[in-house]
């Protein structure tokens, strides 16, 4: 099983690597996904996620998701083959936490140094999206 610290780390990176982990059957759990930064432009990482949201209507979908965990969540389900039966399986391996949960507090977690934000400087995390995006507290 891989703990994973979601605190200073790039949105696509760290999807790619765990949906890859994933297919390879590991179990993975991602703790502080409010704190995942996605590089670029505020402006436009915030037009893209509103229209994200308003596309279709109430009642068809696509439904999308407003709280940081189940964002996260959803980009790595776009990385799996959810319609066959391993990526559905692989996904069911997936946790995701917006924060610490109380029975994760002592557990050593792991930083991914390829999905690390090190040097970039325009980027927004998706605790600011989900706010402004309507997140219920």
């Amino acid at each position: 099983m891989i703990y994973i610290d979601g605190d200073n780390h790039i949105y696509g990176r760290l999807s790619a690597y765990v949906a890859k982990q994933l297919l390879s059957g590991e179990e993975v759990v991602i703790v502080n996904a409010s704190k995942i930064a996605i590089t670029g432009s505020r402006k436009f990482i915030l037009d893209k996620f509103n229209h994200s949201r308003n596309i279709g209507s109430v009642r068809k979908g696509p439904y999308y998701p407003r709280t940081p965990d189940q964002i996260m969540r959803r980009s790595i389900k776009a990385m799996l083959p959810v319609k066959k039966t391993k990526g559905l399986e692989a996904l069911k391996r997936c946790k995701v936490f917006s924060s610490i949960p109380g029975s994760l507090k002592d557990v050593e977690f792991a930083k991914i140094d390829k999905a690390l934000n090190n040097n970039a400087t325009g980027f927004i995390t998706l605790g600011d999206i989900s706010k402004i995006l309507g997140e219920k507290q």
